[in-house]
């Protein structure tokens, strides 16, 4: 008989599970599965505290909130779907041109982008109560594999100037970045077990441990300063910032609820192409638990969250899906999110590091895209899907933006929305591949990607 309750009945896995898939509805022993959601963590942590401080938020709010929104998502979901939420880069440009921010220090508008984002997750909400109505079918139409994973890896390759640029400053933090994805990348290829899969977490702490060695012991470089470690308190609640309800706000950035219900339907069907499960009956429940999620992290002053694909990276090289991973990677973040002094110790880590660490993360991004491509055996020889996808990625990449009267749409919007309407508009035609005996120029490029 099914198993029709809301929680999963979790199946412990032990003994040598070296390269062993462990599914969502599978556990493991709770040391591994603390030290696992430290890694998610760690994961999340880069874009999760980048985000905010792009617009002025405060980090450790963040940080508490993705934590309180995740373990609410996992509610929601029945603890069936694993996700991290995170701070969602969507929201960035649309927040920083309703609040006039600066850059500099904190937002003083912050209570009206905050309004703007719970109008968001309203919609975002309210979406989900229609899929868990009427089903999936006509997002799927809407945005079938080719189109998801073109939108995810386009969300990956509009992050990365975000990784690059960090890291560009000199030719010493170049280099640095260079160490840090030389350290994960080690940690990758030559350890297995356990040591393997925390490959993102021991690789940040050996790359730091390295430029602490060059700095503050050699000499060259920025050295760390932990001068403002020492001096935060061990425990304080981050401060709460009351939404102030702007009409015009709430116009600009509610419909980013689009780009979420994309990111997360790409997300999940990631997840399910890399678990082999049929996770579209919980999609409903997903954007109804990142809807909420959104709308109260913004009622007490966090940032819009969303599914986190880095964390879908992490998956995609440990093989350890067990939904359990993410209950523990929130109570970190939570106990986080209450300590000045990790707030502090966020700021000693070296840019050049964080960036190497980005450039790895945000690359699983886009490679996970591409995984959605060969799960589901999408056919990039058919004209419309090239021209879809090519475009798609340039949209992505290069941060096209569009403007109409006060709304603009940056990379992410209209990579999303220009795949939607492309392929509506292109598989309306019968579909012909490539001609196989065009092998010169950019015709050749195209049949041979």
């Amino acid at each position: 008989m099914a198993n029709t309750s809301w929680f999963p009945q979790w199946r412990k896995r032990e003994g040598n599970l070296d390269g062993a898939v462990i599914a969502p509805d599978e556990r493991l022993p709770l040391g591994s599965t603390l030290i696992m959601g430290l890694q998610h963590t760690v994961a999340m942590f880069g874009a999760t505290v980048l985000m905010p401080l792009l617009m002025g938020f405060d980090a450790n709010m963040a940080i508490l909130m993705s934590g309180i929104g995740t373990l609410l998502f996992f509610l929601v979901v029945g603890g069936r779907v694993p996700s991290y939420l995170g701070s969602s880069a969507a929201f960035v440009g649309l927040v920083i041109a309703v609040t006039g921010y600066s850059g500099h220090g904190a937002n003083p508008n912050i209570g009206v982008a905050l309004g703007g984002i719970i109008a968001c997750g309203v919609i975002y909400t309210l979406i989900g109560f229609v899929v868990m109505a009427v089903g999936t079918r006509w997002i799927e139409r809407l945005m079938p594999p080719v189109v998801t994973g073109a939108v995810v890896m386009a969300i990956g390759l509009n992050l990365a100037p975000i990784a690059i640029n960090s890291v560009s400053a000199s030719s010493f933090d170049s280099w640095m970045a260079v160490m840090t994805v030389l350290c994960i990348g080690s940690v990758a290829v030559f350890t297995r077990g356990l040591v393997q899969r925390l490959l993102l977490l021991l690789g940040l702490v050996a790359a730091y441990l390295i430029y602490m060695v060059i700095t503050n012991g050699l000499g060259l470089g920025t050295p760390v300063d932990f001068s403002a470690v020492a001096q935060a308190p061990w425990f304080g609640v981050p401060t709460i910032t009351t939404p102030v309800f702007s009409t015009h706000a709430m116009l600009m950035i509610a419909p980013v609820a689009v780009i979420l219900v994309a990111e997360n339907l790409g997300h999940i069907k990631a997840v399910a192409g890399m678990t082999g499960k049929n996770l579209d009956p919980y999609m409903g429940r997903a954007f109804v638990g990142d809807g909420l999620a959104t709308l109260l992290s913004a009622s007490a002053g966090g940032t819009g969250v969303t599914t986190y694909a880095e964390n879908i990276g992490v998956m995609a090289v440990t093989k350890i899906y067990s939904t359990l991973i993410f209950v523990a990677a929130a109570i970190v973040a939570i106990a986080l999110g209450f300590s000045p002094k990790f707030g502090a110790l966020i700021h000693t880590i070296p840019g050049p590091v964080l960036g190497g660490a980005s450039i790895v993360v945000f690359g699983l991004i886009a490679v996970a895209g591409a995984r959605i491509w060969v799960q589901n055996q999408v056919d990039l020889g058919l004209n419309g899907n090239l021209i879809m996808v090519a475009v798609t990625l340039v949209l992505g990449a290069g941060n096209f933006t569009l403007s109409l009267g006060g709304f603009s749409m940056g990379g992410i919007g209209t990579a999303t929305f220009g795949a939607i309407l492309l392929n509506a508009f292109l598989s309306r035609s019968k579909q012909v591949k490539t001609q196989p005996e065009i092998k010169t120029g950019t015709e050749a490029a195209l049949k041979d990607h």
